[in-house]
C-alpha cells in the first residue's frame, strides 16, 4: 500500500467487514485479489476482516490487497484479556487498522483521547491508522456537523506523529447502513473542512492525508462520490463483503 509522501495521493478503498465473515468467506478476498492482478486499478485496496481471519486473509490476498484490523489496544502487551495490540495485528501481516469507528465510540464508550492513544499505538507498530469521525443526525440538523467533526479531529490525532501514517474516515453516523447519505455538496463541504482542520493540525503535511468517505457507499453511487473534491477514497461497509460489489466500487476510481 502506498504512503502519502508525494504530491499525488493514490486513493484508498477500504472495506470494513465488521463482525461478519467465517473462513468460508475468504474466497471473496481471493476473488478480488485475482481480478486486480489480472487488471490493475487506480487505487490502493484494503480489507479489514474480523481478527479471527487476519492471517488467513493475508494469504488469500496474495499481496494484491492490503489487510487490516478493525481496532487495537493502545498498549503493546499486558494483562488485557480479549484485547489485541497493534503489534499483534502487524504480526499477522496486517498493515493498517481502523480506530475510533462510531460503533466503538458509541457501544464501547471510546473517547477522542482513547482514539488518539490507539493512533499512537498504530504508528508505533508501523500500521496505517484510519481514524473515523462523523456527526449524528441531530448534530447535523442543529448545524453542528462541521464543529463536531473538527473537534473529533483535534482530539483524536496526536500532536506529534507522521501524517503519512494516518487516513481520515468521515462517516456521518446517520448514513451508516441506512441507505441515506449527504448530498454531493454536503460531502464536499465536509471534506474541505476536514482538510482545513488537518492543515491547521499538521501544517503542510496535512495536505497529504487521505480523506475517505463512508456511509452507504455502493456500486451505484461510488463513481460520483469518488469524483468529488477532497474525497481520497471510500470506507465501505456491507458492500465490501461481496467480491463483485466491492470490486465495482474499487474500479470506480478514475485514472490519475
Amino acid at each position: 500500500m502506498t504512503t502519502n509522501t508525494g504530491e499525488a495521493m493514490q486513493p484508498l478503498i477500504a472495506g470494513n467487514w465488521k463482525m461478519h465473515g467465517l473462513a468460508s468467506r475468504l474466497g471473496e478476498i481471493e476473488a478480488v485479489s485475482v481480478s486486480i492482478r489480472a487488471r490493475p486499478i487506480y487505487a490502493d485496496v484494503l480489507i479489514c476482516p474480523p481478527a479471527t481471519l487476519l492471517a488467513r486473509a493475508v494469504q488469500a490476498a496474495a499481496g494484491s490487497i492490503a489487510i487490516g484490523g478493525q481496532d487495537c489496544d493502545c498498549e503493546s502487551t499486558g494483562a488485557f484479556t480479549g484485547d489485541i495490540s497493534a503489534e499483534m495485528l502487524k504480526d499477522t501481516g496486517a498493515c493498517a487498522v481502523i480506530v475510533g469507528h462510531s460503533e466503538r465510540r458509541q457501544r464501547h464508550g471510546e473517547t477522542d483521547a482513547m482514539v488518539a492513544a490507539k493512533v499512537t499505538a498504530a504508528w508505533r507498530a508501523g500500521l496505517l491508522a484510519i481514524v473515523c469521525i462523523g456527526e449524528s443526525e441531530a448534530q447535523r440538523l442543529a448545524g453542528k456537523a462541521l464543529t463536531v467533526c473538527g473537534d473529533q479531529i483535534a482530539g483524536s490525532l496526536p500532536a506529534v506523529m507522521a501524517s503519512s501514517a494516518v487516513a481520515i474516515g468521515y462517516e456521518p453516523l446517520w448514513a451508516i447502513g441506512s441507505g441515506s447519505m449527504p448530498s454531493p455538496e454536503e460531502i464536499t463541504q465536509m471534506h474541505q473542512h476536514i482538510r482545513q482542520c488537518l492543515v491547521a493540525h499538521w501544517g503542510a503535511a496535512g495536505k497529504l492525508v487521505r480523506i475517505l468517505y463512508g456511509g452507504s457507499v455502493k456500486p451505484s453511487n461510488a463513481r460520483e462520490i469518488l469524483a468529488l473534491p477532497e474525497v481520497g477514497g471510500a470506507l465501505v461497509g456491507g458492500e465490501s463483503l461481496e467480491a463483485m460489489d466491492f470490486e465495482t466500487i474499487c474500479r470506480s476510481v478514475p485514472p490519475a
